[in-house]
């Protein structure tokens, strides 16, 4: 065995005896939270933390009748190994309760047999893969997954008696996801895929693309990015290219008009319809007062995103959970109590699926359209209590 291994063994033989002598009732409740604060993805552990303050502030700084100690470690973006060395460290050294935040899959993946092992709760706030909570026991994702807000869109789109579409997606899991989940239910329903394009994530040029698109002459396109700098340069071509006029029409997931990012893309992102679980524009006098507090705590120029909600909606999580547990955080009992979980959250009605620890939530079809002088995506269709389509039928785990 190597030094390394060797030291990974010790570490986690320790895991069972700190789950039982941490935190005893009276000392703060210790949450580890893994996220990136630094590099192009930084805003994510941003809007961590301002859903993370926003709660706390509303309750007093405590959860489940404890005050709270946040640990914050950085991953810098998509890093499993790191992920799971400061997991590790989180309940060795730091002797966390809870572990969460995870906005990458392979993060999210890496910390799972760390949960696993040291039978820690684990809640995920962003990552949007659909294996990663039968990964382990011990996580449960409030977040979505990409088939949990594709499926949708392409209901939507066959209701709008859309039956001819061509897809483009950014060629890595999560955009392989979105192609198949879109394809099934699209075919299922009647619907065609004429066509299929896969772009690279790293500078794309999407001029030849569209314009393979504009000859094909489909009735619609689907298409996924990740958030930030793909989508407004599709949509840049797209409008240049002249397709809206050529009568093709053009969908996408809420990624493609992330409120964070939204701004920064401009017109050319106006008149998208988009499927999504969460709008900062969204009309219930929950998120409305979600919105301005955020923004007295913030100021106006950081708006809550997807990732805020999820984080402010962790803690709601957590808190409930410890309520029906009496504050035990004994790992077994935790993730029992989340199960079956439903609270009103900013995004509206959410609860966790006791089969798959997963999240149900309304979807949202939505138009980015200019309210007010801002650019916001207005609601204007749902469907309600969405499961992640992957997970459909699974037993309980």
């Amino acid at each position: 065995m190597t030094k390394r291994t060797i030291l990974s063994t010790l570490l986690l033989a320790g895991f069972g005896l700190l789950g039982a002598t941490a935190q005893a009732a009276g000392e703060p409740l210790r949450i580890g939270l893994i996220a990136t604060y630094s590099g192009p993805y930084a805003d994510y552990g941003r809007q961590f933390d301002a859903g993370i303050a926003l709660y706390l502030k509303e309750h007093g700084g405590k959860v489940g009748g404890r005050t709270v100690e946040i640990i914050k470690k950085d991953t810098a973006g998509p890093a499993p190994d790191a992920a799971k060395r400061i997991a590790q460290e989180l309940i060795v050294r730091d002797k966390v309760s809870v572990l969460t935040g995870l906005d990458f899959s392979p993060n999210a993946y890496a910390v799972g047999a760390i949960a696993t092992q040291a039978k820690i709760p684990t809640i995920v706030m962003n990552a949007a893969s659909s294996a990663i909570t039968t990964s382990s026991p011990y996580v449960a994702r409030l977040s979505f997954t990409v088939q949990q807000v594709t499926d949708p869109m392409a209901r939507y789109m066959l209701k709008e008696g859309i039956k001819d579409a061509y897809t483009v997606v950014a060629d890595y899991a999560s955009g392989v996801d979105a192609e198949t989940a879109f394809k099934k239910t699209f075919t299922a329903g009647g619907g065609k895929v004429s066509g299929e394009v896969r772009t690279p994530m790293n500078n794309p040029d999407f001029s030849a693309y569209v314009q393979r698109i504009k000859d094909a002459k489909p009735q619609a396109v689907f298409f996924f990015f990740p958030s930030g700098v793909m989508p407004p340069a599709f949509l840049k071509v797209w409008k240049e290219r002249g397709m809206e006029q050529a009568g093709i029409k053009l969908y996408a997931t809420g990624e493609a008009t992330d409120d964070s990012y939204l701004d920064a893309t401009g017109d050319v992102a106006l008149g998208l319809v988009t499927s999504h679980h969460y709008s900062f524009a969204h009309p219930s006098p929950k998120n409305q007062k979600f919105v301005r507090d955020f923004a007295a705590d913030n100021g106006a120029k950081l708006r809550p995103s997807y990732f805020a909600v999820t984080a402010y909606d962790a803690m709601a999580a957590i808190d409930l959970a410890l309520a029906r547990t009496k504050g035990d955080t004994a790992g077994d009992k935790f993730m029992d109590a989340l199960k079956g979980l439903s609270f009103e959250s900013p995004r509206g009605p959410v609860e966790i699926d006791p089969a798959t620890r997963d999240i149900v939530q309304t979807v949202y079809i939505r138009k980015t359209e200019r309210v007010n002088g801002q650019l916001v995506n207005v609601e204007f269709d749902k469907f309600e209590r969405v499961k992640d389509p992957a997970k459909e039928g699974a037993a309980a785990k």
